[in-house]
């Protein structure tokens, strides 16, 4: 993605880290996922629920039209062209 790891990061798994840092299973766990909520500019908190569902395929169908997705794939699209990551 135009910034590759340099060598002494993939040695020392830098990858791998970043990757089990980032999963489900991690971020889950942060006391402030299972019990905090998130405040927005405009005085409407979104509980933490809001932000992990149940990660099953096709689960959006429950939460968002078919024109916000896509919407949203056009969006995420142009945000990575370029990148070498394919969606």
């Amino acid at each position: 993605m135009s910034c590759p790891y340099s060598e002494i990061e993939e040695n020392q798994n830098v990858v791998e880290q970043i990757v089990e840092l980032c999963s489900f299973k991690i971020l889950k766990d942060f006391d402030v996922n299972k019990y905090g909520k998130h405040l927005t500019r405009v005085d409407i908190d979104f509980r933490n629920a809001h932000f992990f569902r149940k990660g099953e395929a096709g689960d959006w169908k429950n939460h968002m039209t078919q024109e916000m997705a896509e919407r949203l794939d056009n969006i995420t699209k142009e945000k990575f062209k370029g990148s070498g990551l394919e969606i």
